[in-house]
């Protein structure tokens, strides 16, 4: 199996090094695992590209590539230039903070993982909750890391795909905040909504004079609607949301036609 891995914290961090891991374990030793990951950290960027300017790509290392851009750049450049086939498999991660609930909207670890969908392979992001259970651990990844293969190839044999769909299927995982000894299972939930949780602005001067706002995010431990991914991660389980670039609200479909009749 090929498989390329991206994030969005960046070229150096901890989490890719696990994800390089779960990736080669998944891949197996008669695999490929290809790195295209940002030369500096893309948080926050979403599913960006930078179609309005070139990016420079760097080689690090054998499989091992640097990019000027965000995740779905270096997936981008991943398949349409790095790799000598396309990749079996695409994933995005490990990133260092939940993507659950409304962070999904924001994460350049699910932008990338999206983009991999668009260009019809079978893709899955993947994140660490932080919390007081785990943030004082040796290996602030140790659930992701002890955890990671094995989801990866449930979802790879047992998830649906949908490869024919027009907006394909991707996974969005979600490890919970708590030693992996403490890991109770693995759950499909959908993507939730915490309650007085949204990003918002600091603004600050600098020493000079000058004025600057800081985004800053809310409180990341306010559980969601029970089943639904930040409650699960919560409750020690492995949240799994399945997500498709679709942005219609098909539910609200039916009642626009009959207001605009």
């Amino acid at each position: 199996m090929r498989i390329l891995v991206t994030n969005d914290d960046g070229i150096n961090a901890p989490g890719l090094k696990v994800l390089e891991a779960i990736a080669a374990e998944v891949a197996g030793p008669d695999g490929e695992v290809w790195v295209v990951a940002p030369a500096f950290e893309q948080s926050g960027v979403g599913h960006c590209i930078s179609y309005s300017r070139p990016m420079m790509v760097a080689e690090l290392g054998p499989r091992r590539f640097a990019a000027e851009g965000s995740p779905a750049d270096c997936v981008l450049a991943g398949i349409g230039d790095i790799l000598p086939e396309p990749p079996d498999l695409v994933l995005s991660g490990v990133n260092r903070g939940n993507n659950a609930a409304e962070n999904a909207l924001y994460s350049g670890t699910i932008g990338g993982a999206m983009e991999a969908a668009l260009q019809g392979l079978p893709a899955i992001a993947l994140s660490q909750f932080i919390g007081p259970e785990n943030y004082a651990l040796d290996n602030l990844f140790e659930a992701a890391a002890a955890h990671g293969a094995d989801t990866v190839r449930t979802l790879i044999e047992r998830a649906p795909w949908q490869e024919t769909a027009d907006y394909r299927l991707f996974y969005n995982v979600n490890f919970p905040p708590v030693p992996a000894s403490a890991v109770r299972g693995m759950r499909a939930g959908a993507q939730g909504w915490r309650e007085d949780t949204f990003f918002g602005t600091e603004p600050t001067t600098s020493p000079s004079g000058r004025r600057f706002i800081w985004i800053k995010g809310g409180p990341q431990h306010k559980p969601t609607a029970p089943g639904t991914d930040a409650a699960l991660n919560l409750d020690g389980y492995i949240s799994v949301t399945p997500m498709r670039a679709d942005l219609t609200a098909h539910d609200a479909l039916s009642e626009l036609e009959r207001a605009l009749a």
